[in-house]
């Protein structure tokens, strides 16, 4: 994993706001004044940033992604605009519209420096998995729960070919396989002390490989509460973070959707509803009956995936340009929780139940 590392400026809000209307001023050929900016937290791999703007006495909000000095994940920005043009077209998952991709040096000497997209705003809706915890938000969970695994479900109903992803991702002849090579590499690459547990696991999922998937789809690759959109009436708006989408098997996007880190209750997937149900609302839309053993297997992978992410954030806060918070935060507590779960997830397979599997 090639970690970013630059020197850069110290900007202002005001500053990356007005470089934003210049330049869309540019691209649209058309006046444009900046209105508001603010910087919305969380964000993993790219600085994020809404943009209210004045384009022609009407305001329009953007979004703007710029790459970081350094990140929590490190991914392909064009990938990862393409992935959002083609889903979008599709009409699949609703998504923010693409707006521009900006990744020559001539322009990013100016103000804005380093490569960045812009996409439309979605209004309606917000990301934050805690707030699906209140109390009125508890009569919208079951609807939720069924648009978020019957909207993956139609996902992995979906050829690559049909989204047009084929054109520009690599399709591998073993996903399993694939993605542990890739993972297992980030682990031993960026791991500043032993990590038994991840070797231990890292062994049984080679000796373990599932056969290779009869049918290839789009993975969305981090598909969870918190990177989708929701309104206050139970409707997914927009479903974000495609950096990490690739074609592979589409039971790595399930097992990575019902893994209990993304829940504080271990019965519950997501926040949303019992995992067994968003497992039978996955299995309708998709028209794929779960392979139970490949699960497990995808289910493991899903848990050292993570370790891997929560290793290589904590040697980049130790190590790399920036001391973002978030880095820490994913690099040290998380990874204790992630250890602890796949614990749980490597016990014998003669106790490992379907119902056990799911927790």
């Amino acid at each position: 994993m090639v970690k970013i590392k630059k020197k850069t400026t110290m900007q202002t809000l005001t500053e990356i706001g007005t470089a934003v209307a210049e330049y869309l001023a540019q691209h649209w050929d058309c006046a444009c004044t900046l209105i508001q900016i603010e910087q919305i937290p969380g964000g993993a791999s790219r600085e994020t940033y809404y943009v209210l703007l004045n384009r022609e006495e009407q305001n329009q909000a953007v979004v703007l992604r710029r790459d970081p000095a350094s990140s929590l994940i490190d991914t392909d920005r064009t990938h990862e605009y393409r992935t959002y043009q083609a889903v979008h077209r599709s009409g699949i998952m609703p998504v923010p519209e693409p707006i521009v991709l900006e990744t020559s040096q001539a322009t990013l000497s100016g103000k804005l420096e380093r490569p960045f997209s812009i996409m439309s705003f979605v209004a309606q809706g917000r990301a934050s998995p805690a707030g699906l915890d209140t109390p009125e938000m508890k009569s919208r969970l079951l609807p939720l729960g069924q648009q978020k695994w019957s909207l993956l479900g139609k996902l992995a109903a979906t050829s690559p070919e049909t989204l047009g992803v084929d054109r520009f991702m690599h399709w591998p002849t073993h996903p399993a396989a694939h993605e542990l090579a890739y993972w297992r590499d980030v682990i031993n690459q960026d791991a500043m002390h032993p990590q038994p547990i991840a070797q231990a696991a890292l062994r049984w999922l080679a000796h373990n490989l599932p056969n290779p998937s009869a049918r290839m789809t789009l993975v969305h690759g981090d598909y969870r509460t918190g990177n989708f959109m929701y309104t206050a009436e139970g409707h997914i708006s927009a479903v974000l973070d495609w950096e990490m989408a690739h074609i592979g098997d589409p039971l790595e996007d399930l097992a990575w959707s019902l893994d209990p880190l993304w829940s504080p209750e271990r019965t519950i997937a997501g926040r949303l509803l019992p995992r067994e149900t968003a497992l039978k609302i996955w299995e309708q839309a998709s028209g794929i009956q779960v392979d139970r053993s490949a699960f497990r297997w995808w289910q493991i992978f899903a848990s050292v995936k993570a370790l891997a992410i929560w290793i290589s954030s904590a040697e980049d806060f130790a190590n790399g340009a920036t001391k973002a918070p978030i880095l820490a935060m994913a690099g040290w507590p998380l990874i204790d929780r992630q250890n602890r779960i796949l614990l749980d997830r490597l016990a014998p397979e003669s106790e490992f139940t379907y119902a056990e599997a799911l927790i």
